[in-house]
Parts: C-alpha cells; sequence; structure tokens
C-alpha cells in the first residue's frame, strides 16, 4: 500500500520553510512587485510552501510567475531564446532546441523512484532510500539555479473539472521547459486552488539544469518521490526527463489510481481516438504500445484524435468508460514521419501556422530535416551532435545519422486537422468502446485479435514485448513491455495487475459499455510467415483497416472466428476495408497474417509465465488464461500441426 506524506518531505527539508509566514517573507525577498502580484492569486498553503521552499533551495536571480497570459508565455518564448536553449528556425513560430548528445532521451539508469524501507515495488523499478536522496538533494540542488530565473507554472493534467485530473506545479530555470509546458499542458492559474480542492491533491515539480555540459550529465537524476508526489530533475534538459508533468507525474497517476481509486480511475499509457463507422458513427478507442511501436500513428489514423500517449479513465454514473488525455499537446518522435503515414502532422510541421519546437533534427538554413520524411536531404548541417555532413561517423567509425532516432516535435494537439478539441477539452471525456495493447513483434501474434472476456484482455495488455527503443538510453534488446506502463508502474506489478483485473471486470459496466479489449501487431514480417526477408507484411495505411474492423466488431457489425487466443476477422469482412484504403487484399496474404504459428505463441505464453512467477502475489486468473490458451492450443497442434492454417480452425 502507497502511504501518501510518510517520511520526510525533502523539499521542505533542504528549503527548511515550515509556515506560510516564512513563505510570503521568501517571495516578499525575491519577487518583484510584478510576479509578487501574480502569486497573490494562489491561496493553497501547501502549494505556496512548496514554491518557497524552491526559491530558497535553488537561489534563482529573480522568480517569474506564469498565468497563462498571451504576454507570459511570449516572455518565456523571449527567455529561451535569450539563454540560447532554443534558437529561431526560417518558419515562423518555429524553434529548434538541442539536447546534449549525452541528455537525448530517458535517462533510465539514473531515474528512481524514492521509498520508504520496506515498501512494496515493481521489479523492473529502480529505487533509491529517502535517506540517499535527500543527501543527493542536499549536495547537488543548494544554489542550483544562481543566476537564472526560475519559472513557476500552474497546470492540470487534463481538462479543469475532470473526474480524473489532477493539477501540477511544475518550476523549472529552464525557459525550454516551461516553452513546451506552454504546448503540452493546460495552464490552470485562475483554476489551480479550486483544482487542488477538487482532486484532493496536486503534484510538484522541481527541475533544474545547471550549467548543462557533458561533465554534469553523469550527476543527472530524475527523483519521483512517491509519497509526497514530488518530483527533482538535475542537470539534463531532455523533456522526458525534465518536462515533469509527463511520465513523472502520471508515474504518480498510476500509483494514485492503484492504491486509491480501485475500481475507480485508470492512469494509462496509452493514445485516444475515435474511429467512424457506418453512416457517421463514432467509436472512441485507447491503446497502449510501448515508443516505436506505431502509437502515434494509430492515434494520427483516427478521424477524431485526441491524444497520443497518455490516458487517465474511470467509469461514469452511466457504466460508460470514459477518458481524457492530461497533455493537450504532442512530444512526438519524428524519425519516418511522413506524408504517406502521417498527412495530418506533415501538414502542421511543413505548413505554415502552428506553433512548434523541434529538438535533435538536423538544420539546414533554418529548416528542419530528420530521418524517414520522404524528402530530399541536404549534405550538410547542424545536429544533435554538432555540425554534420553526409557520410560523417563517430569515433567507432558508426555512421551518424542526420537525425537523432529520438529528435521530436512538440507541438498544440488543435493544430492537427484531425483533433476532436471539442470532447478533448471537455471534462466528461471521450467514451471508450476499444481498447488495444500492441507491441513490436516479428513473428508471433496476428495483426489483430479480441479477447473473449475481460480476464483474457488483462492478459493481452500484460503479455505486450518489445524491441528497446532509443526513448531510452542504456536499454538494449527485446523487452516485456506491461500495458506498456511497466517502466511507470512505482508499486508492486501485482497491485497493479489486481487494479486491471477490478477494473475491467467492474460490475458498474453493463454488457452493452464494457469495452471490447484486443491486440494489434503492425511488425510481422515476410521472413517469419513463410517467405523470407525482413520487409514487414503490411504498412502504415494497413492501420487504418484493424481499427476498422474493431469498430465493427465492437458495434456487432461483424462475426470472427473463435480461436485460443481470441476472436480474429473474417477474410471477407478484411478485403473490403481493404478497399476504402485503395488496396488490394489477396487471400495468400490474409493466410500468412491470420495462421497460428503454434509452438511461437506457446513459448511466448511460457516466456511470461515464467516471468510472472518471479512476481510475488500475482493474481491467479493470469496464469488460468495462459494455461488455459496453452493447453487449446496444444489441442491444435495435435490435430493440424505447429502451423494452423486459417481455413482449418474456422471450419
Amino acid at each position: 500500500m502507497l502511504e501518501l506524506k510518510k517520511g520526510e518531505d525533502i523539499l521542505a527539508v533542504v528549503g527548511g520553510v515550515t509556515d506560510l509566514a516564512q513563505a510570503r517573507k521568501v517571495f516578499a525577498a525575491k519577487l518583484d512587485d510584478i510576479n509578487l502580484q501574480k502569486l497573490s492569486l494562489i491561496q493553497n498553503e501547501e502549494a505556496l510552501i512548496k514554491v518557497a521552499n524552491t526559491i530558497v533551495m535553488g537561489k534563482p536571480d529573480n522568480v517569474f510567475v506564469d498565468t497563462g497570459s498571451k504576454e507570459d508565455v511570449q516572455w518565456i518564448r523571449e527567455y529561451s531564446l535569450k539563454k540560447g536553449e532554443e534558437k529561431k528556425l526560417a518558419k515562423e513560430g518555429h524553434t529548434i532546441h538541442f539536447d546534449l548528445p549525452q541528455d537525448q532521451a530517458r535517462l533510465v539508469n539514473q531515474t528512481y523512484y524514492i521509498i520508504n524501507p520496506g515498501e512494496k515495488m515493481s521489479s523492473l523499478a529502480k529505487t533509491v532510500l529517502r535517506s540517499e536522496a535527500l543527501e543527493y538533494v542536499k549536495t547537488y540542488m543548494p544554489g542550483i539555479m544562481a543566476g537564472k530565473t526560475l519559472i513557476v507554472g500552474f497546470y492540470s493534467r487534463g481538462p479543469v473539472g475532470a473526474e480524473a485530473a489532477i493539477p501540477a506545479i511544475e518550476m523549472s530555470s529552464s525557459g525550454y521547459v516551461l516553452h513546451s509546458a506552454e504546448l503540452l499542458y493546460r495552464n490552470c492559474y485562475k483554476d489551480f486552488d479550486a483544482e487542488a480542492k477538487r482532486a484532493g491533491l496536486f503534484f510538484t515539480n522541481v527541475h533544474a539544469e545547471g550549467n548543462n555540459t557533458p561533465a554534469d550529465v553523469p550527476n543527472a537524476r530524475i527523483f519521483m518521490d512517491r509519497s509526497w508526489m514530488t518530483t527533482f530533475a538535475t542537470f539534463c534538459t531532455y523533456a522526458g526527463n525534465t518536462l515533469l508533468l509527463k511520465k513523472g507525474n502520471h508515474r504518480f497517476s498510476v500509483d494514485y489510481a492503484t492504491y486509491y481509486k480501485l475500481e475507480e480511475q485508470l492512469s494509462e499509457h496509452m493514445f485516444i481516438t475515435g474511429v467512424t463507422g457506418p453512416g457517421g458513427r463514432k467509436t472512441f478507442f485507447a491503446g497502449a504500445a510501448p515508443s516505436g511501436c506505431g502509437k502515434t500513428t494509430t492515434a494520427m489514423v483516427g478521424s477524431d484524435f485526441i491524444g497520443d500517449d497518455l490516458a487517465q479513465m474511470w467509469i461514469d454514473n452511466d457504466g460508460v468508460l470514459r477518458a481524457i488525455n492530461p497533455e493537450k499537446g504532442i512530444f512526438g518522435i519524428v524519425e519516418d514521419v511522413n506524408q504517406e503515414g502521417d498527412p495530418h502532422l506533415m501538414k502542421c510541421l511543413r505548413g505554415d501556422g502552428t506553433e512548434v519546437i523541434w529538438s535533435n533534427v538536423l538544420v539546414a538554413d533554418g529548416v528542419p530535416h530528420w530521418v524517414g520524411n520522404g524528402e530530399e536531404h541536404p549534405d550538410r548541417g547542424i545536429n544533435f551532435q554538432g555540425e554534420w555532413f553526409k557520410g560523417k561517423t563517430d569515433a567507432d567509425g558508426k555512421p551518424i545519422p542526420m537525425s537523432h532516432k529520438n529528435s521530436r516535435c512538440t507541438l498544440q494537439a488543435s493544430a492537427i486537422a484531425n483533433h476532436a478539441t471539442e470532447l478533448s477539452e471537455s471534462p466528461a471525456g471521450a467514451p471508450i468502446k476499444v481498447i488495444t495493447y500492441s507491441g513490436r513483434d516479428s513473428d508471433t501474434m496476428p495483426p489483430v485479435w479480441v479477447a473473449k472476456n475481460p480476464d483474457e484482455g488483462v492478459a493481452i495488455g500484460a503479455s505486450i514485448v518489445s524491441k528497446a527503443t532509443a526513448t531510452e538510453v542504456g536499454a538494449t534488446g527485446v523487452n516485456r513491455q506491461p500495458w506498456a506502463n511497466a517502466p511507470f508502474i512505482p508499486g508492486a506489478l501485482a497491485d497493479y495487475m489486481k487494479a486491471q483485473f477490478v477494473f475491467f471486470n467492474s460490475s458498474k459496466f453493463t454488457a452493452e459499455t464494457r469495452p471490447v479489449m484486443a491486440g494489434l501487431n503492425y511488425f510481422l514480417t515476410h521472413g517469419n510467415r513463410g517467405g523470407s526477408g525482413d520487409k514487414l507484411l503490411g504498412e502504415k495505411k494497413d492501420v487504418k483497416v484493424w481499427l476498422g474492423w474493431l469498430e465493427l466488431f465492437a458495434n456487432g457489425d461483424v462475426k470472427a472466428i473463435s480461436t485460443p487466443i481470441g476472436y480474429l476477422p473474417q477474410y471477407e469482412d478484411l478485403v473490403k476495408l481493404f478497399q476504402t484504403i485503395d488496396k488490394e487484399y489477396p487471400k495468400s496474404l490474409y493466410v500468412q497474417q491470420f495462421s497460428l504459428y503454434i509452438d511461437k505463441i506457446v513459448a511466448r505464453l511460457d516466456l511470461q509465465y515464467a516471468a510472472y512467477s518471479k512476481e510475488a502475489e500475482i493474481p491467479a486468473k493470469l496464469f488460468e488464461v495462459y494455461e488455459k490458451q496453452k493447453q487449446e492450443l496444444l489441442q491444435l497442434k495435435e490435430k493440424f500441426g505447429p502451423i494452423v492454417a486459417i481455413d482449418n480452425y474456422c471450419s
């Protein structure tokens, strides 16, 4: 069980401010009249004390309170440019930010949960005892903002007033970080006190980049204090490490939902998008996928896009699953973003009128370029490691790509043509009818399959696998990625899994409102399905077909084939859907994609069974699902052999 406000509050210990009177003295000494006046609107005592402690600890030269006004946001833009954190590009409203070569992704080996002695944690979580974290903060953070301005912003992780929205404070000496926050989150300065009261809590985030030199990066730390819902980040600028409202606060939301909102809420690493079905019907999806597994592409394919990364979910009074995007913008990987697969996003990136912060791409003559954009590339320019030219190699003789694999674009989602802005900003949330889980699987699972019941649906989420991607510094190989949320689950996996089983089996759902739960896999290759080579069996535009079929299935418009792993689509239904994207779909390809490779699926089940057997107190339901599927698959193998063609098991 997570116990809030247990142990010493590190920020309070280092800052030394314990009451409102002391806080007001700090403000009077450090804030000018304008910013003192702005801060006076905030009356939440706990919040004010945290701001004061950050000021005392960091010792900034100045403090700027961001109210979200046009004037304040423009000040932040100019501050970031003045500091050199961003530079203007040729297109109006576009800027470039370069992270240090050593700080291009999540610093997984330098990211820790601050815990109290004896707390149960996920086996996948890196932890540090409170006493050790306190020692680090005492050593490295006093005076870390000297010579800089501390910017204080008040935000909501979701539309103000939404059931699952939680307010947060972001404090940083980086203009780039707060500029990004203004694009990605809803400034709730005027509503902060009311939102903190409604939610019963708020998150606190403190970031300081220090001198931002390569020598500092080994000392970088991202600490997440579970008990006090406070994050600290030092000596880094990559937004995944420093924009703590994102994955840092997502971790707190996961904790809070798991331990304090059982059967009421879930906090997931999921996109939210709507698909238009027959007669203009709108069906909304939420889907989990690790980075590099097509999550943004899937979200963008929807006719009513809401978010590409995170989802806060709850069950409303009518038994309908609802979801909000805690963000209002996109911090998206740009590698392989191109006109064919991502036309809506490309219009924002190459057209006029959209504010975009680029990071770690190649810049030539003020224009950003990136790998996989389908355009003609310059032979030289400036990129994430300095001056670049075609054929340049690193110290090991390896070619340096023109853009980093984890290069990003940051923009407001409302700029995208298919964004459902009105619904996205509604506190009521989007009604979710389909949940999907996908990984990066070249040889085992079909492109789409549907769980027969909630328990099997939870098992699909628990069983995601993926290759490590460039979003994590120091990660390699093929990894298990439970729910694509495992890096962000602080507590014991057993507790999180129990919350999943309880939520999706909730009696609050009716037969009509209980969501369909499905698996997606875009990465089957010819070589693993009876052919040769590593070429994919599908392409980006096929995503529309798989979502389209799920939309029809969820609304009872098509029947499916029952198999041990779940329900699979019928060929005739897919042919019609492929016609809508002007593509032929031969029966031979259908057979390749949907035949059951029994030994591979059984091996995958055994892998998951063995891995979860090492975790304490995992719900027995998971093992029951695995064992049932395994036995049914082995019976099929005995009857038809190791590769069961779809015609065999649908006859």
